[in-house]
C-alpha cells in the first residue's frame, strides 16, 4: 500500500517506527525545508517526556508503551543525559496539596532540554532515511486533501491508497480545510485553556523542583473553572510563541544552561456551549486582543501585585524575566482578560501560596497570554483511506501520547484494522 504522512513530528514517529521495513511505501511530507527547522513544536520547544494515565489525551496509553517511548527518544541521545522526577510520589506532598483543595496529577517525569533536542530530531530520522520503504520530502507544504473512490489526492496530483495527517496543532489550517469538506468527522469542538506564564525565583519552589521536577495540580476555583498548573521549568527561561497572527508566551529548560528562576503556566480551563463552536477562534481573539496592547510580537509583562489589583506595571523590583526585553511590554494584562478568568488564577496562586509560601509574592511575574488550544476531536471510524494521529485528531496532547498514538495506528493499518477506534 502506497502511505501518504502529512507532518513530521511525535505522531509521524510512532507511525514511521512501526511501519519502518515494511512492505508499505511510506511517502512523509514536511513543509519544513529540512531536518534542522523543522518545527516540531512538543519536541522541539523543551523535550519533556513523561507516563502518566492522568494526563497527554483523551485515549488511554498502556504505561509501558509510555515507557518504552520515553526510552525511545533518550536513546537518540548522544549522551543519555536526562533529568528525571516523580510527581506526587510522596504520600506527604501528596496529602499536603490535597488538604487544600488541590488534586494532585501523579507521573513520572524525564527530561531531555531543549539543547538536546536538534541531535535527538536528527538521529531519529536519520534512522528512519536508512529503512527503503519511507521517502522524505520537504518543503512541500500540503494544503489540499481529498477522498476519492479509487484513493487520496494530495495538492490535487499526488494519488495515494491512504493518507495519515500528523500535522499537530500547528497545523490547524489544513485540518480545518479537510473538516471542511467532511464536517462528519467533528466529534466535539468546545475547549479551550487560557492563562498566563508565572515566573519567581527558584528558592521558592527548590524543594518541589528537586522532589518532583514537575508537579502538576488541578483547583476548582470559586469561579468554577477548573485551573491546572502545565510545563513547570525548573531553573528556566520564558520564551513567545509565534501562531502567524498573534504571539503567545511559553516557556522551557535547558539541560546544561540555567537561570535563576522557575516558570510554568496557570491556566484556566473553558468548557463552552452551544451555539458557541469556535474555541480556537475565542483563544485566538484574546491573544491578538493581548498582542495590540503590547505591540506586535510582544506579550505583556506585569507583576503579581498589579495583577491583582488591575494596575499597570512600570517598573519591576526583585524578581528579573528571563524572557529578552524586546520581546514584552509591560502592562495590565487585565485588560485584555475576562474578569473570571483574572478571578479564577487569583484564586489558584493566593490557595497555592498556603501550600508554597512566596508563590503569591507581590513582584512574581505574569506574562500573558498563554493559550492551550485543543484540536476537535476526530473520528477515525469514518474513512479507511484518511487517518488523523497525534494532537492534530484532538485525541493527544503530549509527546509521548503522540507518539504512542501513531504507533498504534501504524499496527492497525499492518492488521488491516480500518476501522480501529484509535
Amino acid at each position: 500500500m502506497k502511505i501518504a504522512v502529512i507532518g513530521f513530528g511525535a505522531a509521524a514517529i510512532g507511525l514511521l517506527e512501526k511501519l519502518k521495513d515494511t512492505e508499505h511505501e511510506v511517502h512523509v511530507f514536511e513543509k519544513s525545508k529540512d531536518i534542522y527547522s523543522s518545527s516540531i513544536s512538543g519536541i522541539r520547544a523543551d523535550g519533556k517526556l513523561f507516563v502518566s494515565t492522568e494526563m497527554g489525551g483523551e485515549i488511554y496509553i498502556d504505561p509501558h508503551l509510555q515507557k518504552r517511548f520515553v526510552d525511545y527518544y533518550i536513546n537518540f541521545t548522544d549522551n543519555k543525559e536526562v533529568e528525571t522526577g516523580n510527581s506526587f510520589a510522596s504520600e506527604v506532598y501528596y496529602k499536603k496539596f490535597y488538604e487544600k483543595g488541590f488534586l494532585p496529577i501523579t507521573s513520572q517525569f524525564y527530561h531531555i532540554g531543549t539543547d538536546q533536542l536538534k541531535e535527538v530530531l536528527y538521529n531519529i530520522y536519520d534512522q528512519f532515511s536508512k529503512s527503503k520503504n519511507i521517502h522524505f520530502h520537504f518543503s512541500v507544504e500540503v494544503a489540499e486533501v481529498n477522498e476519492t473512490a479509487q484513493g487520496v489526492i494530495i495538492n490535487g496530483d499526488d494519488k495515494f491508497d491512504m493518507a495519515v495527517i500528523a500535522v499537530g496543532r500547528s497545523g490547524h489550517k489544513l485540518i480545518n480545510s479537510v473538516i471542511n469538506q467532511y464536517p462528519q468527522l467533528i466529534r466535539n469542538n468546545t475547549k479551550v485553556d487560557l492563562g498566563i506564564r508565572y515566573e519567581l525565583p527558584n528558592h521558592i519552589v527548590d524543594e518541589l523542583n528537586r522532589e518532583m521536577y514537575e508537579f502538576k495540580v488541578k483547583y476548582k476555583s470559586r469561579t468554577g473553572y477548573m485551573v491546572r498548573t502545565f510545563c513547570n521549568n525548573p531553573s528556566g527561561y520564558v520564551v513567545t510563541e509565534n501562531y502567524g497572527d498573534f504571539t503567545t508566551v511559553n516557556g522551557h529548560a535547558k539541560m546544561r544552561e540555567k537561570s535563576n528562576n522557575t516558570n510554568f503556566a496557570i491556566l484556566a480551563s473553558l468548557v463552552l456551549t452551544e451555539p458557541f463552536n469556535d474555541p480556537i477562534g475565542y483563544g485566538s481573539y484574546i491573544a491578538k486582543l493581548s498582542n495590540l496592547l503590547a505591540g506586535e510580537g510582544k506579550v505583556i509583562l506585569q507583576t503579581y501585585s498589579h495583577f491583582k489589583e488591575s494596575k499597570r506595571t512600570k517598573n519591576l523590583y526583585r524578581v528579573h524575566p528571563t524572557l529578552d526585553s524586546k520581546n514584552f511590554i509591560l502592562g495590565d494584562v487585565n485588560l485584555a482578560f475576562p474578569r473570571r478568568i483574572i478571578e479564577s488564577i487569583i484564586d489558584f496562586i493566593e490557595n497555592l501560596n498556603t501550600v508554597i509560601p512566596g508563590v503569591a509574592n507581590n513582584d512574581n511575574l505574569v506574562y500573558a497570554p498563554e493559550i492551550k488550544f485543543y484540536s476537535n476531536r476526530l473520528n477515525n471510524r469514518i474513512s479507511d483511506r484518511l487517518k488523523f494521529i497525534g494532537d492534530c485528531s484532538g485525541a493527544t496532547r503530549s509527546i509521548i501520547y503522540a507518539t504512542a498514538h501513531g504507533y498504534l495506528m501504524a499496527e492497525a493499518i499492518l492488521s488491516a484494522n480500518y476501522n480501529s477506534d484509535i
